[in-house]
């Protein structure tokens, strides 16, 4: 059994590999920035700000350069230094995109807002920035659902294509209700987008694919992520209730062999005892009884130390059907009763026993637990009522198998036989419940004491039969 339950456990322990583990390229790259020193979210999002706005930098510069080249287009030095500014600018907010992602994602959409702005139409700008912020609130969100972001991101991109088309038709104004518009009053050239719907599609369609593509990549790696974190959960769960049945089962176990050591200790040795006292007072004056009785103490350590061998037996390695060892003894059962009440009766007591009905074999558990209550019952009135008569009735029922043990009372030892609460009573209790047994043991109105047993059990069809013969 505890075999196959650490083998269900370490099962277990391997079920977080194959529901997902974490991705290696994420535990090298934390690995390295730990080395280096950058421990905190807002250390790691500078690094990647910072790796971010020279990306956007090299990309805006080197597209600017392509458009003055291929398309005549003029910037003055002004507007180039605001373009890049604020490319700057959009990239290195991402500093703050796991402490505060919704008001990254904002000043990156208004820094947005404000390169459509500046750029002549037709001409945009779109760095990783807005994709960075967008999938950053999609992957931490600041909320307890997933659709709060998505409602977040949802707004700010219609307030983004709102804005950018505002700012386009706000700069291209005149000034003053004078020709020259605020863009050519500022740098020198005209910037006109009135007329021109196509334009102002464009830069939605490109807004909305931005934010679109984002927002899934974000979902995705989110949904991962708490697939991951749930499956480890689960998994932590069921080691540790795997383990709570391990720890049960080990428990029991423990209970069991407590049994069958007491059981074992208590009817055996306390026979030795009883034959020990008796060889003292017979040494002198009758040395060949004295012989005897040491001739029987010795062949009852022998069967003490075969049966701790069967209770030992259960910690090695089980045996092979070919090959039994010391610890693969049969536990005795109903069919060694006779055997047991006989050397009762060699110890000294008087035992009385009647036996109704035609024996018929028990359930193996069944059969082990009537022995057993058997014999702490007679070692219980050994110990308690030395001398005493005990009267020993085992009864085979059609449905069940009762067996009453009770012992007279004895004036000697009155006040001992007040109490029996200790193992042996426990261990008796115990072994009933594993059979779905009836128990009771207590005082008889004579003094004396009591116990029964009543095991479920059904005849055999053959067995009826054998009995009814005439």
């Amino acid at each position: 059994m505890r075999d196959n339950t650490n083998v269900a456990v370490n099962a277990a322990m391997h079920d977080d590999h194959v529901l997902g583990p974490p991705p290696r390229w994420t535990s090298w790259s934390d690995n390295i920035l730990s080395r280096i020193g950058l421990r905190t979210a807002f250390s790691r999002d500078s690094i990647l700000a910072v790796l971010v706005a020279l990306v956007g930098l090299g990309l805006a510069g080197e597209l600017l350069d392509f458009l003055q080249t291929t398309n005549s287009l003029r910037l003055s030095s002004l507007q180039s230094t605001a373009v890049m500014l604020i490319t700057a600018a959009q990239s290195l907010i991402l500093c703050i995109r796991r402490i505060n992602p919704v008001l990254c994602l904002v000043v990156v959409a208004a820094s947005q807002i404000a390169l459509v702005a500046l750029l002549p139409p037709g001409i945009g700008i779109r760095g990783l920035a807005p994709f960075v912020a967008t999938y950053t609130v999609c992957v931490y969100p600041p909320f307890r659902r997933f659709a709060g972001a998505v409602r977040v991101i949802a707004i700010v991109a219609m307030g983004e294509i709102l804005g950018s088309i505002a700012a386009s038709l706000l700069i291209s104004a005149p000034v003053f209700g004078s020709e020259p518009s605020i863009f050519e009053a500022l740098f020198g050239q005209g910037h006109d987008t009135v007329g021109q719907p196509d334009q102002a599609f464009a830069q939605a369609a490109s807004t909305l694919l931005t934010y679109a593509v984002a927002v899934f990549a974000g979902m995705y790696v989110s949904t991962h992520r708490k697939y991951v974190e749930l499956a480890r959960v689960r998994t932590a769960d069921a080691i540790r209730a795997q383990q709570s049945r391990v720890d049960a089962a080990i428990s029991a176990e423990r209970a069991r062999m407590a049994r069958e050591l007491h059981d074992i200790a208590a009817h055996h040795l306390s026979g030795m005892v009883v034959q020990a006292s008796a060889i003292e007072r017979l040494i002198d004056k009758d040395p060949a009884a004295a012989k005897q009785a040491t001739t029987w103490i010795r062949s009852q350590g022998k069967e003490t130390l075969d049966n701790l061998r069967q209770v030992v037996g259960v910690l090695r390695e089980p045996a092979t059907a070919d090959s039994r060892g010391e610890g693969g003894a049969p536990v005795p059962g109903l069919s060694a009763a006779d055997t047991l009440i006989r050397t009762a009766r060699d110890l000294g007591d008087n035992i009385r026993f009647a036996q109704e009905g035609e024996p018929y074999p028990l359930a193996p558990i069944a059969d082990v637990t009537v022995y057993r209550v058997l014999q702490e019952a007679l070692s219980n009135a050994r110990q308690h009522a030395p001398g005493a008569p005990v009267h020993v009735s085992l009864r085979y029922g059609d449905t069940c198998v009762a067996l009453s043990v009770e012992n007279d009372p004895t004036a000697a030892h009155t006040s001992t036989a007040e109490h029996r609460d200790g193992l042996g009573l426990v261990g008796m209790r115990e072994r009933a419940q594993l059979v779905d047994a009836r128990f009771d043991a207590a005082r008889t109105p004579a003094g004396g004491w009591r116990v029964d047993l009543t095991v479920p059990a059904e005849r055999p069809a053959d067995s009826t039969q054998e009995g009814s013969a005439p």
